[in-house]
């Protein structure tokens, strides 16, 4: 029987425009990128050059500190573009996909009688080892350290967040051989909402979470399960259809990078779920989805830790979400300041919205205000379900005091676990990119 984890501390934010779980047929434009940017820590060295023709599975970059960890091509085709940017950066490497898919063949393989080993070699020769993440620091990992354990999120809670229980339906098959393949790497361990579907996958412990958002953060759940100490490495797994890519890679030889992704959003008209391949334009999904009168934010992701992207710019490889909202910069306000605001919401019960309950909001972009160097007591703590204090943490990033961040906890920590309290924070810090720089201080350091 699952082990039931109830966390009283978070926020659940209910806007408007969530999928309706019905799916759209979407015929791609077969343009594809995949963007270094999306695999945090990653130093990437391109292996193809414009002109040359590829397979789904053939390596279009790798990690250039570990250069075994190779990046997978979505798609077959050929390679158009290596876009650079200043001091050059490795931006994006396009590849323009053939009518008829070819895929390169790593064989069908029995994961019960595979070892550890064995595990890891095919998923880095197939190019999908760079999809597993690790704590400390949040970043792609790397197989010169195997971790304590493996820690893997099914559950999603964030705003408008695509219901992976929708998404693996007629899948589990995949899933569970995913699942096996990474008990053999480590004990893993498996992170579930209330009534999900899941309970029942064997070979890792479950774990059912109940509360709020954000319940379904990896890094949460490892803070609650078993936390990470200084010399300890996790890896973890906070975006479940890397699960099944995996387990596609093991029960049919090929790289299949396909997902399903909410199309949500109060500026959506049609709210509702697309099968994409990662990489994939967002053109041909966003044409007529939204009234292009109006001023909107393009989301790769969800509210709290999406990129603002645009109808040119490409999924995500951890993209389950591509959201739109209003941007706001249109509105024009008569004392908005001072109006009661029955249709915005506040978490410290400033407008009078709070009366109607479980409202669902069509919030826009706006911050509404401006930076404040304070940090006010007892904010972040209402909304972070980890036992660290997250007030003195952010403090001791700012002085860049390394000896504090790691007695504080940092070593646990990611930036989206800032996301809420980023959200409700009054001083308008960007508490997600203020975490991301401690990580890279803290690594640097420690290198």
């Amino acid at each position: 029987m699952a082990n039931v984890i109830r966390l009283r501390k978070g926020l659940d934010i209910h806007l408007q425009g969530k999928a309706e779980e019905t799916k759209m047929n979407l015929k791609s434009n077969g343009h594809y990128a995949l963007v270094p940017d999306d695999f945090e820590g990653v130093v990437p060295k391109v292996v193809v050059r414009e002109g040359d023709v590829v397979r789904a599975g053939d390596a279009l970059f790798v990690n250039k500190l570990y250069p075994e960890v190779r990046f997978a091509s979505p798609v077959s085709g050929k390679v158009t573009a290596v876009e650079r940017g200043d001091r050059r950066k490795v931006l994006c490497v396009k590849v323009e996909a053939d009518s008829e898919q070819q895929y390169v063949d790593f064989g069908k393989k029995d994961v019960a009688a595979m070892d550890a080993k064995a595990v890891v070699d095919a998923l880095l020769e197939a190019g999908l080892f760079g999809f597993i993440n690790q704590l400390p620091y949040a970043i792609s990992t790397n197989p010169s350290v195997m971790p304590k354990a493996i820690f893997v999120s099914a559950l999603r809670d964030k705003p408008l967040a695509g219901s992976f229980e929708f998404e693996v339906k007629g899948q589990e098959a995949d899933f569970q051989t995913g699942l096996t393949a990474l008990s053999k790497i480590a004990k893993t361990y498996l992170g579930v909402g209330v009534d999900s579907s899941l309970e029942n996958m064997k070979d890792v412990e479950v774990n059912v979470f109940k509360g709020k958002c954000p319940a379904g953060n990896v890094g949460v759940q490892v803070n609650n399960i078993d936390p990470v100490n200084k010399g300890e490495v996790v890896w973890t797994i906070g975006d479940p259809s890397v699960v099944l890519f995996i387990g596609r890679l093991f029960n049919t030889g090929n790289v299949n990078l396909t997902r399903t992704v909410a199309l949500c959003g109060s500026e959506v008209k049609k709210p509702c779920y697309v099968d994409m391949l990662v990489g994939e334009e967002l053109s041909t999904l966003l044409s007529n989805s939204y009234d292009a009168d109006h001023s909107v934010r393009i989301i790769n992701g969800n509210v709290l830790t999406g990129r603002i992207t645009s109808k040119d710019g490409f999924l995500g490889a951890h993209t389950s979400e591509i959201t739109v909202i209003p941007e706001g910069d249109d509105n024009n306000e008569l004392l908005g300041w001072i109006m009661p605001r029955f249709g915005q919401f506040s978490v410290n019960r400033s407008y009078f919205s709070w009366l109607f309950g479980k409202k669902a909001y069509a919030l826009d972009a706006r911050v509404k205000g401006g930076e404040r160097h304070m940090i006010m007591s007892g904010e972040y703590d209402k909304v972070l379900p980890m036992d660290i204090y997250g007030e003195y943490l952010i403090k001791a990033i700012i002085a860049g005091d390394i000896d504090k961040m790691e007695q504080l906890g940092i070593y646990e920590v990611s930036p989206e676990d800032f996301a809420l309290a980023e959200f409700v924070d009054s001083s308008k810090l960007e508490l997600q990119r203020i975490v991301r720089e401690g990580l890279n201080n803290l690594r640097k350091e420690n290198a």
